[in-house]
């Protein structure tokens, strides 16, 4: 028996009105996470990733679709529902600097969703303090920058207060938005392995969104990847690795870098027009880029079926070209 599910999303779609038309950032995307484990998310910039982990949350309102948490369709939450629904749901940021206060010290920063939920009272200073400073001690950052500001501390310190903040409350969820791509190699590394103790620790349940596959190679149990708001691959991640099967989802892995100067890179460079997500015509979004499209990849759309056991794909020339 599979693990239990704790967020379901069901065909759930967010559109943008502009004046050229509709922007279809996220269409009809559907998948699940089970309790504990780490959804991937990967894919270009301005694939849709990060509109779909606020779509989940609700920080950008969904078009249409399901957001189910423990079953229960959170679109339907009223303001008082989805406050409460903060403290199992939340978001660590791309860029830890801009997500902060700067007029705010560290232990200000990290106390502000309690005083928000209510969770510690004005009068309570002492037991919110000791709080505070035991999530600092939880992301590993040293006592002495409790009264520090953002300013004063390097990039790896200030997404360190935001995964405190983020876990003050005590979530069961949370969306990762690039939560690396802003800080330097070296300290990748120590937020990757903080993430990966802290939800060892507390059973927490992700849904990491990077355009950088390898870093999600070893986070990750599962890999959705997008196209232009839709789902082109979605299988266990070692699936994903061992055997892409999406056109696109191979020219991304060609990119990875390989530590070896006597390993010849074979590199896929994708050529030909990206399609405009204003108001898309039927048919696959990335026949414009792939080599292997014909006619039959345009006038109508290709939905995500299971290829391989576990194995979900949105090409129909899939079984011919793998």
């Amino acid at each position: 028996m599979g693990k239990e599910n704790l967020l379901e999303v069901r065909r759930l779609k967010k559109y943008f009105s502009t004046a050229a038309g509709q922007l279809h950032a996220v269409d009809d995307v559907s998948f699940e996470i089970a309790k504990g484990e780490t959804l991937g998310v990967v894919g270009e910039s301005g694939c849709g990733k990060s509109t779909l982990g606020r779509a989940v949350l609700r920080l950008h309102e969904p078009t249409s679709g399901e957001v189910l948490f423990d079953g229960k369709n959170i679109l339907d939450y009223g303001k008082a529902e989805m406050k409460a629904l903060k403290r199992d749901m939340q978001l660590i940021f791309q860029d830890p600097f801009s997500s902060l206060n700067p007029r705010m010290t560290v232990s200000q920063s990290i106390a502000l969703p309690l005083t928000i939920q209510g969770v510690y009272k004005k009068k309570e200073k002492e037991a919110l303090n000791k709080k505070v400073r035991e999530m600092m001690d939880l992301v590993g950052l040293a006592q002495r920058f409790v009264n520090s500001y953002p300013h004063e501390l390097d990039g790896g310190r200030r997404q360190r207060i935001g995964i405190a903040r983020a876990l003050a409350l005590n979530p069961r969820f949370i969306v990762c938005d690039e939560p690396v791509s802003a800080l330097d190699v070296s300290i990748q590394a120590q937020i990757l392995n903080l993430m990966q103790d802290l939800q060892r620790d507390m059973g927490l349940t992700y849904m990491f969104i990077t355009h950088d596959l390898s870093v999600v190679k070893h986070l990750a149990d599962k890999i959705m990847v997008m196209y232009l708001g839709m789902v082109v691959e979605h299988c266990d991640v070692k699936q994903l690795f061992a055997k892409p099967l999406h056109p696109y989802t191979k020219a991304l892995l060609s990119a990875i870098p390989v530590p070896d100067p006597d390993v010849e890179m074979d590199r896929i460079i994708l050529k030909g027009e990206i399609s405009s997500p204003i108001d898309p015509k039927p048919g696959c979004r990335f026949a414009g880029r792939c080599i292997y499209a014909t006619e039959a990849c345009h006038g109508k759309d290709i939905p995500l079926t299971e290829t391989e056991p576990g194995h979900y794909t949105a090409c129909i020339r899939v079984k011919e070209i793998n």
